[in-house]
């Protein structure tokens, strides 16, 4: 987002506000600094659909799997995976240990994923692929604990890359002291990961510090990392260019054109899986039905994608073809339907008129967004490209941080359509459209459902090789072109960049730098 996917991103999801100060506090310890957002929900895995909790997770917790800077998977608590016909999977584990230092256990896999689900988390559709899940049921069937280092995962059908996807923070273990208080747990977790959570201080910061249980492959290389919750990335990047802040994800687009001279040789602009849009759900007037479709498809024919990710973005963008990502395997810029994505004005007007036939338009169209993440700028490009094309008013509606934008739509109070985007958990097509467009799918924000859509997710789950799977994925991306749930936008680069007091920052695929690997340069 998912994701963290949701549209989970720094970029395509933005920062959260905090009320923070301009600049980093003050800190005995040399901790790396780096910018975040307040975590929408207590730092428990099964709970977070962002990439504030979700950034932050993923150094607290280690899971079966990992990912290296490419996305090439690997296991990490695991010491095996295996299957003889992709339905039925036996895992056995490495000899690891919680930061209170009580091993991790078959059991702590099993109990987690099965809180999970019980409780209708935000992450529970994660596990719908194992037999016996219905969401709150208790105990998932297709789970048993062989022994403290083993157990089994019994599928409902066969799904061939299911060991890839374990590497996402939803089955991440967690150790038996969370069950006594999970409230209390998730403002004080206890991780398995290469880090531990030192303090938390909310809407201002969190500490993390080397977790001296932690065994596995992500050596850390620094004395702790401390995450600034920043009210605006403008800010951030002036606590950067100041040497006040280590590492930056996500530069301003006000800064697009000026960064890389700025940051003399420490900036990054490198391909990601991320994808970017705006959901229009169709609960809104005017935006069921036949009305509806050519509405949608006009508001699409009505942006210049090209000229936005020129001149907002200075070429840190590249203009969508799909809802997925250039970067993962399978990805197509030719699917059919995907001629919804041109530029064409004068399509536009005739789709806008035949809709106003069935029902004329009133009231405006709005984008909502949230002011903290960096977004006003393309949000005003392109609703003055609507207003122009459509002859329509067309805005943008602030929010003033991350955590009220994401409350609202939760709580399916949006007005209007909002800006959504996915970053990758895993590096697979189905894991842009798994949770953000199935009827059940954790994202689903806009509340889209399409029969055919999901039958071809599901052929594709079930598919024995990833090329058959691909092409059942690009078959429902089809389904998509048609109904545009989301208008696509663009994909994003990782725009970022870092201060000379540090060494060996590397961004991975995901977007983000692996800070465990990131070094104080000793003055």
């Amino acid at each position: 987002m998912v994701r963290r996917k949701i549209i989970a991103l720094i970029t395509a999801m933005g920062l959260a506000a905090g009320g923070v100060a301009a600049c980093a506090p003050e800190d005995p310890t040399d901790y790396i600094t780096a910018n975040g957002s307040e975590p929408q929900n207590p730092l428990l895995p099964g709970t977070t659909s962002e990439t504030g909790g979700g950034r932050i997770i993923d150094l607290l917790y280690s899971g079966l799997v990992s990912y290296d800077t490419q996305g090439e998977p690997y296991n990490e608590v695991a010491e095996s995976i295996e299957t003889e016909d992709g339905k039925h999977y036996t895992i056995r584990l490495k000899d690891t240990y919680f930061a209170d230092g009580t091993p991790v256990k078959a059991q702590n896999f099993v109990r987690s994923w099965n809180y999970v689900v019980a409780n209708s988390l935000p992450m529970g559709d994660s596990f719908a692929a194992i037999e016996g899940y219905e969401e709150g049921v208790p105990e998932l069937s297709g789970l048993e604990v062989i022994d403290d280092k083993t157990f089994t995962v019994a599928l409902k059908e066969v799904e061939q890359d299911f060991p890839v996807r374990l590497g996402y923070h939803a089955f991440y273990p967690l150790p038996d002291v969370a069950f006594e208080d999970m409230d209390a747990f998730g403002q004080n977790p206890v991780g398995n990961g290469p880090y531990k959570a030192k303090k938390w201080t909310h809407y201002d910061n969190i500490t993390l510090v080397p977790n001296e249980e932690y065994t596995g492959a992500r050596e850390v290389k620094n004395e702790g990392v401390k995450f600034i919750f920043y009210a605006t990335l403008d800010s951030a990047y002036a606590d950067l260019l100041a040497g006040n802040l280590d590492v930056l994800d996500a530069v301003p687009d006000t800064s697009f054109a000026t960064y890389e001279e700025e940051l003399e040789g420490r900036s990054v602009n490198q391909p990601v899986a991320i994808f970017q849009g705006f959901a229009i759900p169709a609960r809104l007037e005017h935006f069921s039905g036949e009305e509806g479709n050519l509405r949608r498809r006009a508001i699409s024919h009505a942006i210049n994608r090209e000229q936005i990710t020129d001149r907002i973005f200075d070429g840190t963008r590249t203009p969508a073809t799909d809802f997925t990502s250039p970067i993962i395997p399978g990805h197509s810029d030719n699917l059919p339907g995907s001629e919804v994505l041109d530029y064409d004005p004068e399509e536009a007007k005739k789709l806008w008129a035949q809709a106003d036939a069935i029902s004329p338009w009133s009231g405006e169209f709005s984008i909502g967004y949230n002011a903290d993440g960096g977004h006003q700028g393309w949000v005003d490009a392109v609703t003055n490209q609507i207003r122009n094309v459509l002859e329509i008013e067309a805005v943008g509606k602030a929010y003033p941080d991350f955590k009220s934008f994401r409350d609202d739509i939760q709580n399916r109070t949006t007005t209007g359509s909002f800006r959504t985007g996915w970053q990758a958990d895993t590096p697979l097509l189905s894991d842009f459209l798994v949770a953000t467009f199935s009827t059940t799918g954790s994202s689903n924000d806009g509340d889209y459902s399409n029969p055919e859509f999901d039958r071809q997710l599901a052929l594709g789950k079930a598919s024995p090789e990833m090329e058959e799977a691909n092409r059942h994925y690009n078959l429902a991306q089809e389904e998509l072109m048609r109904d545009l749930p989301t208008i696509p936008l663009w994909y994003s680069n990782t725009v970022g960049g870092y201060s000379e007091h540090v060494e060996d920052v590397v961004f991975a695929w995901t977007s983000f730098a692996e800070l465990d690997q990131v070094r104080r340069i000793e003055q």
